[in-house]
C-alpha cells in the first residue's frame, strides 16, 4: 500500500489511514447540531452549537473589509454578501485599528443590522480593559448588542486562567450579558490546539460553556497541529458552535498549489462547522464563497482522503500555516497594551 507522507503524531500515513480519518469525520458531521441543514436562495444555513440560532455556511471575515481602500466599495460587499444570503458577519475590536468595525457599522444601517448574526472580539484581559473594549465595539458597529464577543488570540496557555480570574475579563463579558450587549460568548486563537484544550479545561473548572469556538480548520490543518482532530470533536460533543477561519490560510495555502479555492473552503465546510468565516475584500472573491457555498455537497470518505493524500506533504512541517509558526499574525503580542 503506498504511503502518503509524515503526518501529525510522526508516522506514515497509508491511504488506508486517510479513509480512516474520513470516516470519522463523516460519522461526526452526521450528527453534530451543528451541521444541521437548511438552504435559502441557495445559501446553506446551520444551527450554531447548541444556541438554536441559524448561520450561514459561510461567514464574512471583517479583518478584509478593513484593508479593501475604498470605504463605499467596503460598505457595498458588505450589503451585497448579506442581500445574497450570508447572515453571519465577523469582526474585532483590533482590526485595523478600528476601522473594519467602523465600515461595518455604516453597512448595517437601513435595516441591515436586524438580518445579520453579529460577531466581534476583544483583546482585552483586565476587566477594565474589556469593558472598554466591548463599549467602543458598540460604538463602531453601531449597535446596542452583538450576538456573539469572543475573548481573542488565545495563544498563550495563561490565557484561560488570566481571563477566568477573578475580577478579570470574564466578569466584564458576563455583566455585558446581563446588561444585554452581548448576547453569546465564545473565544479565538489560531496558535495551538493545546490551548484551545486549555480554556475549555478552565471554562469547565469555572462551570461555564461556551456557545462558539473559532479555530483553523483547513486541508492543512489536518495534518499539522491539527485543531481538526484534537479540539473538533470535544467541540461537537458539547454541542458548542464551530467557527472555522484560515480555510486559505491567508491565501497561502493556494501558493501551495495543491488545492483550489472553492476545494478549501468547501473540506472546511465539509467538517461540523456552523460556519466557515472567510476573508472578502473584493466582490470576485465574495462571488467565489458564494460559489463554494451553492454548490457545496457533503463529500464522501473517498473524496476527503483523495483531498488529504494530495495535501500532506505540503502541510507537513506547516510552512503555510505560519500563524501556528510564527508570531507574524499575533495581534497581542505586537500590541501587549490590548491586553490591558
Amino acid at each position: 500500500m503506498n504511503k502518503i507522507s509524515e503526518g501529525t503524531g510522526g508516522r506514515n500515513l497509508t491511504r488506508r489511514d486517510f479513509v480512516k480519518m474520513s470516516l470519522a469525520t463523516g460519522m461526526a458531521m452526521s450528527f453534530a447540531p451543528g451541521c444541521a441543514r437548511e438552504v435559502k436562495n441557495e445559501m446553506p444555513y446551520r444551527t450554531l452549537g447548541s444556541t438554536g440560532e441559524k448561520v450561514s455556511a459561510i461567514g464574512l471575515g471583517g479583518y478584509h473589509i478593513g484593508v479593501q481602500s475604498d470605504e463605499d466599495e467596503s460598505i457595498s460587499l458588505i450589503r451585497t454578501a448579506v442581500d445574497r444570503g450570508i447572515n453571519f458577519l465577523d469582526n474585532c475590536w483590533d482590526y485595523n485599528g478600528g476601522e473594519s468595525e467602523v465600515r461595518m457599522g455604516k453597512a448595517l444601517r437601513d435595516g441591515y443590522r436586524d438580518k445579520v448574526f453579529l460577531m466581534s472580539k476583544i483583546d482585552g484581559r483586565s476587566k477594565e480593559a474589556a469593558a472598554k473594549q466591548i463599549d467602543e465595539s458598540l460604538k463602531r458597529l453601531q449597535t446596542d448588542r452583538v450576538d456573539l464577543m469572543q475573548f481573542h488570540e488565545i495563544i498563550r496557555m495563561e490565557d484561560p486562567g488570566i481571563i477566568f480570574a477573578a475580577g478579570a475579563a470574564m466578569e466584564a463579558m458576563l455583566e455585558a450579558k446581563k446588561a444585554g450587549k452581548v448576547r453569546y460568548i465564545g473565544f479565538t486563537g489560531h496558535k495551538d490546539p493545546a490551548m484551545h484544550l486549555k480554556m475549555l479545561q478552565v471554562a469547565d473548572e469555572n462551570k461555564f460553556h461556551f456557545d462558539a469556538v473559532q479555530m483553523p480548520l483547513s486541508v492543512m490543518d489536518a495534518h499539522f497541529h491539527s485543531f481538526e482532530k484534537q479540539v473538533l470533536p470535544l467541540l461537537v460533543k458539547n454541542g458548542i458552535g464551530v467557527l472555522g477561519m484560515k480555510s486559505l490560510g491567508f491565501g497561502a495555502i493556494l501558493r501551495s498549489n495543491t488545492v483550489t479555492a472553492t476545494e478549501c473552503l468547501q473540506y472546511a465546510m465539509n467538517l461540523p462547522t456552523s460556519t466557515v468565516i472567510t476573508g472578502m475584500e473584493r466582490m470576485e472573491i465574495l462571488e467565489q464563497a458564494l460559489e463554494a457555498a451553492s454548490t457545496f455537497k457533503p463529500m464522501t470518505g473517498e473524496q476527503v482522503s483523495a483531498l488529504l493524500a494530495r495535501t500532506a506533504n505540503a502541510a507537513a512541517d506547516g510552512q503555510y500555516e505560519t500563524f501556528k509558526t510564527s508570531t507574524g499574525f499575533d495581534g497581542t503580542t505586537q500590541h501587549p497594551q490590548w491586553l490591558g
